[in-house]
């Protein structure tokens, strides 16, 4: 778990829960983004997902989060609960992992900068099946697009 923001770690009841997957069939290969908005009455707010061609599954981590993150503050929430099924990202937010890879370190830092303008954010690993949601929008994402090439 990762805190963020002046107000870190205040429970309140207008925060969104927020869900990201990403994913690659190959690593790399057909990659895509998936995010999941739930407002404060457990209502999806917003459903994201989006084909990012070929990549990695780390780099489809960091699209996804910083897909929905956008989301999320453009509807105007400035509270967030994160679930991310990425040991990795998870860590390298809260600083636990240092950011070796190059194609991630930008990603990072938007990331970052992002979460930086919530007040309050935490940020929560969480098992595969904790994050099915999300999880289905990324593989539909690949499964439209793989759909898509077929038939051209």
């Amino acid at each position: 778990m990762f805190h963020e923001g002046p107000n870190a770690g205040v429970a309140t009841d207008d925060a969104c829960a927020i869900y990201t997957d990403g994913g690659a069939r190959g690593n790399p290969g057909p990659a895509a983004a998936g995010g999941v908005i739930v407002g404060p009455d457990g209502a999806v707010v917003a459903e994201l997902s989006q084909y990012l061609g070929v990549a990695t599954n780390n780099v489809a981590e960091y699209r996804a989060l910083i897909l929905t993150l956008e989301r999320a503050l453009e509807a105007g929430f400035r509270r967030a609960i994160l679930y991310m099924d990425s040991e990795l990202v998870v860590r390298q937010l809260g600083g636990a992992y240092k950011v070796k890879d190059e194609k991630l370190l930008t990603l990072h830092a938007q990331a970052r900068r992002l979460l930086r303008r919530f007040d309050d954010v935490s940020i929560h690993h969480v098992r595969r099946e904790k994050n099915k949601h999300a999880d289905a929008l990324v593989n539909a994402a690949i499964d439209a697009h793989l759909t898509d090439r077929l038939m051209e």
